[in-house]
């Protein structure tokens, strides 16, 4: 074409755990046998169900005509209320109705937080990643993404002296973004991390992203502290919903809660100018939006969420046993949300490889890891 029209970013927009579906589909072709899918986080199709007191709700709701239509744009008014007053119960910040914006799923408002961001301005994340910050966030930039250390030897916890130094010496850092629970290590981070990193932000003036789409889902006698209980006065974003938490991932149903937007003027600007990129679409998840205050004030949702998590607290430790004597690996068996990542503790070498008894797939996959490749992501 006579004109570029690639995005300078484009070419950080990946998601191993998804493009990796097509080779799967591809070695099942070949092999005639059905794959066993681990590859995304969906509760849903791993056999969980809503119980039926819920799905009353949703079905009462359903025979509303007006849960067919468009929402507002932020969101339906009486549900933001709902929860504006369930966080300001919970939380040392107080917010309103006007703090609370709803997306067609958190894909969605992450590819907002990152894509309304100054193109020089970044936001530094934890590593191990979550695919959909961290390409959102370096596709916005252009550059890879800026990270902060989690440390396998220490139970996944952030490496704080690693955060602060980059902080402190790469001004165009703006921003520091939290997962907690995290995805994909499964850690809950206690209360004393947190409010270092919201000091961190505070001295050096930067903005607060937490994804806290897993912040009910905590077990292992852990809890999870919530951004919103030790901000303070520092400029933040939390991201919710409730695909996880319900579950309902179909819904495509999250929402972003601000604090303390007025306290810096230039972090207003930020949130205007992503509520005005909303002004030009209206929201289409009006049903689960609407059923939220009446499932969420439900006597049985907090004893929902406590079998679920005894659930998960039981798989959790079963994951420690199996591992426990596994030598070469390090395994942290997860405290929240429901994933565990594994970590080789001796490197992989080029000559590592499992036979395979098929030659086409053989070839396959050679072809796919030539030379050079990260060993990683060669296993």
């Amino acid at each position: 074409m006579r004109t570029n029209i690639v995005h300078i970013g484009a070419t950080e927009l990946n998601y191993e755990i998804r493009k990796i579906v097509d080779v799967a589909h591809e070695i099942s072709r070949m092999s005639g046998k059905a794959i066993q899918w681990e590859n995304i986080g969906d509760p849903i199709q791993k056999g969980e169900t809503l119980p039926a007191w819920m799905k009353e709700i949703v079905a009462k709701h359903a025979m509303i005509d007006a849960t067919y239509g468009y929402s507002p744009t932020k969101g339906l008014l009486e549900t933001r209320e709902f929860l504006a007053r369930r966080r300001n119960s919970q939380g040392s910040v107080k917010i309103d109705a006007n703090d609370i914006l709803f997306f067609n799923g958190l894909g969605d408002a992450v590819s907002k937080v990152y894509g309304f961001l100054r193109r020089e301005a970044r936001v530094i994340g934890p590593s191990p990643a979550y695919p959909t910050h961290s390409s959102a966030e370096a596709a916005h930039s252009g550059y890879p993404p800026i990270t902060y250390r989690l440390d396998p030897a220490n139970g996944w916890m952030p490496d704080l002296e690693e955060l602060r130094n980059k902080v402190k010496y790469n001004e165009s850092i703006a921003g520091i973004m939290i997962i907690n629970p995290d995805n994909p290590t499964g850690a809950v981070f206690p209360r004393e991390i947190i409010e270092e990193m919201v000091a961190i932000a505070r001295e050096y003036k930067l903005f607060l992203v937490a994804d806290e789409i897993y912040i009910n889902m905590v077990y292992n006698g852990k809890e999870c502290t919530p951004i919103s209980e030790v901000v303070g006065s520092v400029p933040a974003i939390a991201l919710k919903g409730i695909s996880k938490e319900f579950p309902w991932p179909g819904g495509r149903c999250g929402w972003m809660e601000v604090y303390n937007h007025h306290k810096d003027p230039m972090f207003e600007l930020y949130i205007q100018s992503i509520l005005n990129a909303k002004m030009l679409e209206v929201s289409s998840t009006t049903l689960p939006q609407a059923v939220i205050p009446e499932v969420m004030s439900n006597p049985e949702y907090a004893n929902w969420q406590k079998e679920r998590n005894k659930f998960f607290e039981k798989r959790s430790q079963m994951i420690g046993k199996i591992f426990s004597d596994c030598p070469g690996v390090i395994v942290n068996p997860p405290d929240g949300a429901f994933y565990v990542s594994v970590v080789f503790d001796a490197p992989l070498k080029d000559e590592m490889c499992l036979p395979m008894p098929d030659s086409a797939i053989q070839t396959y996959i050679d072809k796919l890891c030539p030379s050079g490749v990260e060993p990683d992501r060669k296993f």
